[in-house]
């Protein structure tokens, strides 16, 4: 591989670097790896930025220093192949995501086989991705146990792979459903093979726990926090904040929101919702809108990114789905709920909280549906089952049975 271009331009780089305020240790890093790079680019096994990276692979470094490395290597092969500088958010393209990468031949073959038919079938893409990559991650270990062939699958190795040494369930039923739906599309391309497969996965029964939902007295404390300018909270924070109470919109939704998803005029807010890849559209309530004009107005740093909310530290990049996750559990700690182990802390409350509170204010199921986002009614069915309004109108009576005395005793 040539590094011509690399060598002419590479100080155009590292001027973007520091006049956009990343740190001096990360720009010190591009100076490592550029060096290393041009001392010597006829290396042997640099045919390409992944062979570079490889080479750091093999030394005793420790994972953190490796993922440094692939940002690194991987923000040069942007800069030098396609003049792309980085933003905070463009991932590098070194390797794919999960582990269809590392697998061998037949095993990609059937992983592509799967997508290309199914797509065709008319399968969303966002269920193509997730049962893909919960095959791939299952051929993979089957792959490092030494099976290098759907031929070799024993009942035994693959039942390994849902249990663990001491024969505790490790994968949900949901996980086992993914894999199965590659093997299925993957009789048509090698019937024998993907029906003993199929086989040899075990029989799992389909287990939903109770939805967690916010109270009325958690959800007042919440609001509490959010309207209060003195609350410690971001102006940015709050806004968030507000529209995940009032809208019940996705984390990975919110950080989509560009500045001109918000028609002031109309008082709408317009999305892509990046789980279904369907437009919704939403009333921007007065209590949302002058929570993300206040933040656009006098806090939003002028950074010329088309998307809504940005980071609070240079330079200025757009959040990351993550970071809303932080931002809730920011706000949690501050209100004094939702500390304890195994409650539920993340953005999808926010939906329960919704969902819940429309269901037991009567509103009609296709309405909350429509404003959840939801493609199928069935998905509202798990909220119905924290409707207690709703829930105690079905009770039954138990007059007519006779109960000893005792049992009401206190």
């Amino acid at each position: 591989m040539h590094f011509q271009n690399l060598e002419e331009h590479y100080h155009e780089l590292l001027d973007f670097l520091e006049a956009n305020h990343y740190s001096p240790s990360y720009i010190q890093k591009f100076k490592t790896v550029i060096r290393n790079i041009l001392k010597d680019p006829k290396r042997k096994g640099r045919e390409s930025y992944r062979g570079i990276y490889l080479e750091y692979a093999k030394g005793s470094h420790s994972e953190q220093y490796l993922r440094h490395m692939r940002t690194v290597i991987g923000a040069l092969e942007q800069f030098d192949l396609f003049g792309k500088y980085p933003n905070g958010r463009r991932r590098h393209s070194l390797f794919g995501r999960g582990s269809y990468h590392l697998l061998n031949h037949e095993y990609q073959e059937l992983i592509d086989f799967y997508c290309k038919t199914e797509k065709e079938r008319g399968k969303k893409l966002t269920t193509l991705h997730s049962e893909s990559m919960n095959a791939a991650s299952f051929l993979y270990a089957m792959q490092k146990k030494g099976f290098e062939s759907l031929n070799a699958f024993t009942e035994e190795s693959v039942l390994s792979f849902f249990l663990s040494d001491e024969g505790e369930l490790t994968k949900s039923c949901s996980y086992k459903k993914n894999i199965r739906a590659v093997f299925k599309a993957g009789i048509s391309w090698k019937a024998r093979e993907c029906q003993k497969v199929l086989c040899f996965l075990p029989l799992l029964r389909e287990i939903r726990k109770n939805i967690q939902y916010l109270t009325k007295e958690e959800v007042q404390k919440i609001r509490d926090t959010i309207d209060s300018s003195s609350s410690g909270l971001s102006k940015r924070d709050r806004a968030i904040g507000m529209l995940l109470l009032n809208t019940g919109i996705r984390g990975c939704d919110i950080v989509a929101l560009e500045m001109n998803s918000i028609n002031w005029t109309a008082e709408k807010i317009w999305i892509i919702q990046q789980k279904t890849e369907i437009s919704l559209e939403l009333p921007l309530m007065p209590i949302v809108g002058n929570a993300i004009y206040d933040y656009v107005t006098t806090e939003r740093p002028d950074s010329g990114h088309r998307f809504l909310f940005l980071s609070e530290t240079r330079p200025f990049t757009p959040l990351a789905s993550r970071s809303i996750g932080s931002i809730v559990t920011k706000i949690l700690r501050m209100v004094g709920i939702r500390q304890n182990k195994g409650d539920c802390k993340g953005t999808h409350i926010f939906r329960h909280y919704l969902a819940s509170f429309l269901l037991g204010n009567g509103i009609p199921q296709p309405i909350i549906s429509r404003t959840l986002g939801h493609t199928s009614p069935d998905s509202l069915e798990p909220y119905l089952k924290a409707d207690f309004v709703n829930l105690k109108e079905c009770a039954l009576s138990i007059e007519k049975f006779s109960v000893a005395e005792d049992v009401f005793a206190l």
